[in-house]
This record gives C-alpha cells, structure tokens and sequence, in this order.
C-alpha cells in the first residue's frame, strides 16, 4: 500500500480527532485505541503515524470538543443578534433536554469528561483545557442577577443525574427543576 498525501494525512488525523472527541464523551477517555481507529475508519496502527500516545489524543479531542463548545455559544450569540439573555435561554433549554441527555456523544464535554479530566494527573494538556473550557462556559452563562458558576453547576448536575436515571421518571423532573432554578428571576 503505498503513501498518502499530506492532504489524505491532515484528513485522517482530523477524522480521528472528531471520532475520538465523541467517543470520548459518549464512553470515556477508556475506548482503545482499536476502537477509535475503527470508529474514524483507520487501521490501528495508523494511530502512531498520527499521534505520539493516546494521551496526545485525549489532550487533542478535549481541546475540539471545547472548541465545538465555544463555536456554538458563539453561534447563539449571532443567531439572537447579540442578545446575551435570549442566546442563554436557548442554550439553556437545549442543554436541559431530553435529547441532550439522550445523545452524550455530541453534548456537553463539560459534563461527559468531568470523571475522566478528575482522574488524570493535574499537569496534562486536557485538564488545562477542560479548566478552560469550564471558566469560558461559566463566564458565557453569567447575568446580572446569577452567577455563572453557580449556573453551570446547575446545569451540570441536573445533566449527570439525568443521564444516571434516564428511564425512571426522576430523570426529567430533575431536568424541569433545574431548568426552573436557571431561569427563575
């Protein structure tokens, strides 16, 4: 089999990247390496000519999936023309849904990676970013009246214990709950 391009090589590394920051979210930073190189539709030992260690690739997938994060914040903005309250309620009332805690994969890497981030050593490039990531949506969700760290706790709990009893009927009412406690005032 002979060589890919440069171009072929950069698409192959950006498809890897986009399936690792899913599954990562969807299953946790323990998928092998196996795993995301089926997902991406790569041989396994493509992997090494792409990235040092699984490591750099968790580094690399946490970094997208915040980027992804702050893209679509960015996006609400404009879609409401600049109006912080409008784009606020509308994050909010999609990341209190069912879909979101139906569909991890493509949802919030603030609540899909908290474990994983917690668990890895404090000096890697992922907690950096995700430490990042935190503050960014923190600071996107604060008003006058509410603290954005105390919104985003909010929003991140409900969405954890709604993913953990998901099938039950508590799950939704902790959704609608905080959803009221978020947009109360």
């Amino acid at each position: 089999m002979g060589r890919v391009s440069q171009a072929q090589a950069e698409e192959n590394r950006r498809r890897v990247v986009e399936n690792a920051s899913r599954l990562f979210r969807e299953q946790g930073t323990q998928v092998s390496v196996a795993d995301l190189m089926k997902a991406a539709g790569l041989t396994h030992g493509a992997f090494y000519k792409q990235f040092a260690s699984k490591e750099a690739l968790v580094d690399e997938a946490v970094a997208h999936a915040f980027a992804e994060l702050a893209r679509r914040h960015t996006a609400g903005l404009e879609s409401y023309d600049g109006q912080r309250d409008a784009a606020q309620r509308a994050l909010i009332d999609a990341y209190l849904s069912v879909g979101h805690r139906d569909d991890p994969a493509d949802g919030c890497p603030v609540a899909a990676l908290a474990t994983d981030i917690a668990r890895e050593g404090g000096g890697r490039e992922a907690r950096r970013v995700y430490t990042e990531g935190v503050a960014d949506f923190a600071g996107f969700l604060a008003t006058d009246d509410q603290d954005g760290v105390a919104r985003l706790c909010t929003l991140f709990g409900a969405l954890v214990l709604s993913r953990a009893t998901a099938g039950s009927p508590i799950s939704e009412e902790i959704l609608a709950a905080a959803h009221r406690a978020v947009t109360a005032g």
